[in-house]
């Protein structure tokens, strides 16, 4: 449901063609920032990641929770868990936010098709 939040934004109308996957992950070096005291190990706070990432980009600027990907990936980390900030999120919705993965570990992440219905390649798109 968390996902269906994030796309939806809060807005009444009805979403764009949409595909949900599942994904098996084994990924080190991912920092969690749900949590408080996972905030305050790595200097990161609450307002920079709630701050308006889509008004920023349409007035020309950067958003201020770029600077987390900065700080961090400086660090080696492989990717964040964050608490979803979407109209109608509870307390427990949150996304995992990665920028270093691959089909092996340490940032193994594979999508999860056992019925192999998910496409191959873009061919099958057209």
């Amino acid at each position: 449901m968390t996902a269906i939040k994030e796309i939806s934004q809060g807005f009444a109308h009805r979403l764009d063609p949409t595909v949900l996957c599942s994904y098996d992950v084994d990924c080190d070096d991912i920092v969690d920032l749900t949590s408080e005291q996972g905030r305050g190990e790595v200097s990161v706070t609450v307002d920079e990641m709630a701050c308006a990432w889509a008004s920023a980009l349409a007035q020309g600027e950067r958003p201020v929770s770029w600077s987390i990907y900065d700080r961090l990936v400086a660090d080696g980390t492989a990717g964040i868990l964050v608490p979803s900030f979407a109209p109608g999120a509870e307390a427990q919705d949150c996304n995992l936010v990665l920028w270093n993965w691959d089909s092996k570990l340490p940032h193994k992440v594979e999508v999860f098709d056992p019925s192999g219905r998910l496409p191959r390649d873009q061919l099958s798109w057209s």
